[in-house]
Order: structure tokens, then sequence, then C-alpha cells
């Protein structure tokens, strides 16, 4: 199993507003520095927070499929297709599917966090597609409990989030104690740490670290108290040129 550890100081930043919304980024754009490039069909992954209240203005996206995580606090979002702000509250989720283009702009009050998550789709076949939009509130996702282990299914069995781009799933897993991650086959593991710290088959972990796991070896966390876990599984192969292939070639 490669097993790989970048904390937060390793990881891009970026900023809007003159520093109003500040960003540290588990997978930057390629301008944006930072030690992880994309790979599967996990394209761009932000974790950003409003240090005020500040808006990012209206922007627009085509082909890509745009995840927003409310983990903190509220935000609202404008999209071209609803013509409406419409709010989120912590646990709640968004998506854009960006199909042939469309256009939005957030909101972040002081204090709101979110990760907003960029995964490909093959763009070959969304750009021609409408785009839509959807919002889920927190009580639609799944929650399965066990063994002091926590687990809400934000993509996967029972959610109603649904996506062009797949196989993908998505959970937050709260542990105490010690947890098998058993990754899936051909299956590249990414987690981000939300609270807490712990040992990794013997590396150490802290709050905001991001871990790659690639192999089919099953690894063992040992978290010291309770830890708070964002986990996202990507295909090594989606099967497709991704977007990220072709900036690269």
């Amino acid at each position: 199993m490669s097993l790989r550890i970048i904390p937060k100081h390793l990881q891009a930043q970026g900023a809007f507003n003159n520093g109003q919304i500040i960003e540290n980024k588990p997978i930057g754009f390629p301008q944006d520095g930072g030690h992880v490039r994309p790979f599967g069909n996990l394209f761009y992954w932000a974790r950003a927070e409003g240090l005020v209240d500040s808006t990012i203005g209206l922007h627009p996206h085509q082909g890509f499929e745009i995840m927003s995580f409310v983990l903190e606090g509220n935000v609202r979002h404008f999209d071209t297709k609803n013509n409406a702000w419409k709010p989120l509250s912590k646990g709640d989720v968004q998506i854009i599917r960006a199909g042939n283009g469309i256009q939005h702009a957030e909101h972040l009050e002081k204090g709101g966090v979110i990760f907003q998550i960029w995964v490909d789709p093959d763009l070959k076949k969304t750009l021609s597609k409408p785009a839509s939009y959807d919002d889920y509130p927190a009580s639609s996702f799944p929650v399965v409990k066990e063994n002091g282990h926590e687990r809400t299914i934000l993509i996967g069995e029972g959610s109603p989030l649904t996506l062009d781009t797949h196989p993908l799933r998505i959970t937050r897993e709260h542990i105490d104690g010690k947890w098998e991650i058993i990754p899936g086959e051909d299956t590249i593991t990414s987690l981000y740490i939300l609270e807490g710290a712990g040992t990794i088959d013997g590396q150490s972990f802290g709050k905001d670290d991001f871990i790659i796991i690639d192999g089919e070896d099953e690894g063992v966390l040992e978290g010291d108290g309770l830890v708070d876990i964002f986990r996202i599984d990507t295909p090594r192969d989606p099967g497709y040129p991704t977007y990220a292939e072709r900036l690269r070639s």
C-alpha cells in the first residue's frame, strides 16, 4: 500500500476578496502549486473559510461536476439555472452539473467553511448536456453506526446525490479508536482529517492533513480520541481520458 500524508502547510493556498475568504487546497489548479496533482476523476479540492461575510461574484463553469459540502456555518448560492439565492447550512450539500454552461456566485458568512470538490465526468459527454443544479439537506443522507464508528454516506448506497462521474464514493467518518481502512479494487482512497490526530500504519497525522492511499492492502488508523474524517474513493482509471491527463499531454 502506498501512503502519502500532505500537511496543510504543503497544500496549495488561495484567497478571495483580499483575504476575506481563505483556502487551503489538497488538490489545487496547476497554477496553485501544492504537492498533489489531480488523479483518477478527482480534479480539484479546496477548503474555503469566510473570515468575514464575503461574496465570490458570478463566474462561469462548464463540463465539470462541482460539489460544495458545508462543514460549518451558513452559505448562500446563486446560479443562472435557478436565478435565485439559496441558503445552505452545516451538513448540507449542493451539486452543480455544469454541462454546457452555467454561472454561479457564492456567499460565505463569517465562520462559514466549505469543501468545494470538482470531479471530471468525461467532458466529451458532459459539455453537450444541459446544466443542472440540486441542493441536499443534511437530513437526507443515511447514517450508519457500529462499534463506535459513525458513517454518513454522502455519495453511495442510500444517498440521494447522484453524479455522471462514476464510480465515486464519498463518506464522512467519525472514528473512536481503531479503524481498518479497506480500499476498493483499483481504487485510490483520499482522507481529509477534519478533527483529531493519531497514526495510520504507524505514521502520525493531525488536523487538516490530506492522506492518499493507493493500493488494495488494508490500512489501520488509530485515533487519539475522536477523529472526524472526510473520505473519497475514486477509480485509479476512470475508463476515459480525463481533463487533467489532457493538460499533462
